[in-house]
């Protein structure tokens, strides 16, 4: 039964024509301005016309809405627990880019139960249908249900730094994914870097570390620069991209957002691959 509904499920999809990518931003550890990306990234997106939603997928210690300048009455996990709609949790921010808080406070331990599994699903299902990309800024570190929400994501940006731990723990994140999902595609980009050449050398070694010890190709999506702009930004409350637009950081990751659009990938993305993936995913923990 099951079977026969999935099957009609995608038929049904694939009626409505294309869905949205679906992109999570990760990192090892914590500190290596993750978030401050995925805004940032988010806004360059819909400064070249695209529909995007950002989901802040830190419950209870999402920053998001803060790094926007925003005020979110409700969050995800209000929507997890049925106390709202999914259009009561979404926000508005800059170049009409839309985003759902994890909220902020005290961290939340989350009881995922299957009620709220559905929720989630549907959700992803209602915005990959309306928008072009789907970007979900995760928590920093691995938990089950993260690792889970991770291979059914079509793409992955992992964040890292020039320090050896935070080289360390990135690698220690694609290898746990890589090990759920071989066929995952990942992308490199080093935050912070003080040089370009050592952004490029944090990326190879990477890149080569990856290859030796699991035989996994990756690609590289750039590094950013140190810049003192993005401290004066965060205390703003307004992305970098905006209010500084011709600082090096800004102008970098203009030409890194674009390539990004422009990449041309295997149509692992296409149709129903993330949906699909996460239905059978949670399925399976439900049964």
């Amino acid at each position: 039964m099951r079977d026969q509904a999935e099957k009609l499920r995608m038929k049904v999809l694939e009626s409505q024509g294309a869905l949205g990518r679906s992109i999570a931003v990760v990192s090892g550890k914590g500190g290596v301005g993750k978030s401050n990306f995925s805004t940032n990234f988010a806004v360059e997106l819909a400064k070249l016309g695209k529909k995007v939603v950002v989901l802040d997928m830190d419950i209870g210690m999402g920053n998001v809405h803060i790094l926007i300048g925003k005020t979110a009455q409700f969050s995800l996990m209000d929507y997890l627990e049925g106390s709202v709609s999914l259009e009561e949790v979404m926000y508005g921010g800059p170049y009409d880019l839309q985003y759902i808080s994890g909220g902020s406070g005290l961290s939340s331990v989350v009881e995922w139960s299957k009620e709220m599994f559905d929720l989630l699903i549907n959700a992803f299902e209602e915005l990959q249908k309306s928008y072009d990309y789907v970007l979900f800024d995760m928590g920093a570190g691995a938990a089950n249900w993260s690792i889970d929400l991770l291979t059914s994501i079509d793409e992955i940006i992992v964040i890292s730094t020039a320090e050896p731990t935070s080289i360390t723990d990135a690698y220690s994140m694609m290898k746990y994914i890589h090990l759920k999902d071989e066929y995952k595609t990942f992308y490199l980009l080093c935050n912070r870097a003080y040089s370009k050449e050592e952004g490029q050398e944090t990326l190879i070694r990477l890149k080569n570390t990856m290859q030796r010890f699991l035989s996994k190709d990756v690609n590289l999506l750039g590094s950013l620069p140190e810049d003192p702009v993005v401290r004066k930004a965060v205390r703003e409350q307004v992305p970098f991209s905006i209010s500084y637009p011709n600082a090096p950081i800004s102008k970098t990751l203009h030409e890194i957002v674009n390539h990004f659009v422009l990449h041309q990938i295997k149509e692992i993305h296409a149709r129903n691959t993330f949906l699909s993936k996460l239905r059978s995913i949670f399925s399976k923990g439900s049964d």
